[in-house]
């Protein structure tokens, strides 16, 4: 089953991040290479939100990034939350 984390950002996100960068950016690596987070990415024009598209048995995988995710730790995301996501074309 596919979860798809949605993130609000704050105001001012791009110029705020630069501190918490990498550190976000490591976190997402592990989480790809254990075949965990499948994409990700922030909106552009406005850089107002992001999705990142998890795979897994349940919501809590995509959970536990936000919760660790040093974006949220530190007040960039100002909401977030996971909804399933029924893939019907490109579901392998």
């Amino acid at each position: 089953m596919y979860y798809i984390l949605f993130y609000k950002t704050v105001e001012n996100y791009i110029e705020k991040r630069g501190q918490f960068r990498e550190e976000h950016l490591k976190l997402a690596r592990q989480a790809n290479e254990k075949g965990a987070l499948v994409m990700a990415g922030a909106m552009a024009d406005p850089a107002d939100s992001a999705v990142l598209i998890f795979k897994g048995d349940g919501p809590e995988v995509a959970e536990q990034f936000a919760i660790m995710d040093p974006y949220v730790q530190n007040g960039l995301i100002r909401e977030w939350e996971v909804r399933p996501w029924t893939v019907v074309i490109g579901n392998e």
